[in-house]
């Protein structure tokens, strides 16, 4: 067992940063996700193992101080919140379009606009479809607690450089908050770079000698036929990482007959739900995506024909569940249930949902929040 200490979400991701061998964090503080930047800065890691931790004066420097560190084939990563994300987009977009590895946390936070700082699931859309301009996609994790904000950051890394693609880490601002005990990471020594040009010297910007090419990184071809055939490259690795890194968590799902499907904090609420309604005899599973991108279609396109219906639950009003309606394909009712702005869905909600539709009496008026039978 490794060492156990008590934190903040947002705390567990950057101790988990510089244990995993993290060189360098660019970021700019907004709530609810400043945590993170105020940890590392007073760690001071750059004094143990020379990892560089900057302010940047937007968000905008931030991103493109990712997109050079990247380019040297150093572990970056940047962290923000819904509308700090907005701006970095662009930036995004550029490092996914010169195939560089990095890690991004959203912490998110209810909008539109500046909204409120109170935490919200209603980036799905703009993490898990893209978000910048082109056709690019980014690996998404979903953790559900402190122990995996802390276990995701080693993760993220290591699918970033496999597949040379940016990876979110899409939490929220009570993960964020939420105190709980966590074992803490091995630690991992930064790489030198003389590791870096062995591990990344065919791509990574490591400089020109007699014994090794220069690499150029950028995004930019004007010539259309090579920039499609890039895009079909592109597209090619995203369709290996939807067979090869799917991650989902099931629960009771072998003799559900209703299903609730969630992610993240609004997972966490749904199987306290799904506890209550078993103890009142009604069978219901939980299934929790743990990759938003790439979603696990394949896991409930399978538990369809043995359900009598299905709840989608979100913290927006109606993002994730445009997905979960590809799975499902029309084959079983589909309802959704959302709160938004900051307000959290409840365990007795959803227990008051899941009695309503398995008794035929489900009135979307009857509760708070956004309802709908979505199909």
């Amino acid at each position: 067992m490794g060492e156990k200490i008590l934190l903040k979400g947002n705390e567990a991701i950057a101790i988990a940063a510089v244990r995993c061998g993290c060189d360098g964090y660019f970021g700019y503080p907004i709530t609810p996700q400043s945590e993170i930047l105020e940890t590392l800065s007073e760690m001071n890691p750059e004094k143990d193992t020379g990892m560089i931790v900057l302010q940047a004066e937007s968000e905008v420097a931030a991103i493109n101080m990712l997109y050079g560190g990247a380019g040297c084939g150093k572990k970056v990563m940047t962290s923000s919140s819904s509308p700090g994300i907005s701006l970095m987009t662009e930036g995004i977009s550029y490092i996914a379009g010169a195939e560089l590895p990095c890690v991004i946390v959203d912490v998110m936070r209810g909008g539109p606009g500046l909204g409120t700082i109170q935490p919200a699931q209603s980036d799905y859309f703009q993490i898990t479809k893209g978000g910048g301009h082109g056709d690019y996609r980014t690996i998404v994790l979903a953790p559900a607690s402190v122990q995996e904000m802390n276990d995701f950051v080693d993760l993220s890394f290591d699918l970033a450089f496999k597949y040379k693609t940016p990876v979110v880490i899409l939490t929220d601002g009570v993960i964020g908050q939420m105190m709980e005990k966590v074992e803490l990471s091995p630690v991992k020594p930064r790489w030198t770079d003389e590791e870096i040009v062995k591990l990344h010297g065919d791509w990574a910007s490591t400089g020109k000698t007699s014994d090794r090419k220069r690499n150029i990184i950028t995004s930019l071809d004007l010539d259309p036929h090579r920039q499609e055939v890039f895009n079909m490259k592109l597209q090619s690795k995203y369709r290996e990482i939807e067979r090869s890194e799917v991650r989902c968590e099931t629960m009771l799902c072998e003799d559900a007959e209703y299903l609730v499907i969630a992610y993240g904090l609004s997972a966490r609420v749904s199987q306290k739900a799904m506890e209550l309604a078993r103890e009142e005899g009604i069978k219901v599973g939980l299934i929790r995506p743990v990759t938003l991108f790439p979603y696990p279609y394949g896991v409930i396109e399978k538990a369809v024909p043995h359900v009598k219906s299905i709840l989608t639950v979100e913290m927006s009003a109606g993002q994730m569940v445009e997905d979960v309606a590809l799975a499902v394909k029309g084959k079983a009712p589909l309802y959704f249930h959302g709160r938004t702005g900051g307000m959290l869905p409840s365990p007795e909600d959803i227990l008051a949902l899941i009695k309503s539709i398995a008794e035929g009496t489900y009135n979307p008026g009857d509760f708070s929040g956004h309802n709908k039978l979505w199909l």
